[in-house]
């Protein structure tokens, strides 16, 4: 039987194996590997942040992710099959690992999270890619 998500180190559990699966994916590694090359030590404790926030409402979370994603939208435009693909490894994640009603939770808040990037994404000028 799994768990439910109920401590900062399920969290971390969570963001680590998700980031595990989208590294080496064809569809959306090339986001943090080739247009961001992400510092991954400064990168998970952010989102260990944020996510815990999203879940438990910590409030350790002061980032903008809404103008960081729409800034990254700029150099590699973020397409509806990239945040389907993100879905997808996200919610297998989520239940691969964990079960209960914080799973299904973050489950529906980052399908929220998604789809308002999407709408404001949708709204900015179209521009060609380099990647």
């Amino acid at each position: 039987m799994k768990k439910e998500i109920e401590t900062r180190d399920d969290v971390i559990l969570l963001v680590n194996t998700f980031y595990e699966k989208v590294k080496p994916d064809e569809t959306i590694g090339f986001f943090f590997n080739k247009v961001k090359q992400v510092d991954w030590e400064k990168h998970l404790p952010l989102m260990y942040d944020f996510w815990q926030n999203i879940i438990f409402h910590t409030g350790g979370y002061t980032g903008n992710p809404m103008r960081i994603h729409m800034n990254l939208h700029k150099e590699a435009p973020m397409k509806k099959e990239h945040f389907d693909r993100w879905l997808q490894l996200f919610n297998e994640t989520v239940d691969a690992l964990f079960e209960g009603e914080k799973a299904e939770q973050v489950k529906q808040r980052a399908l929220s999270i998604a789809t308002v990037m999407q709408i404001n994404i949708a709204q900015l000028p179209q521009q060609e890619s380099i990647y």
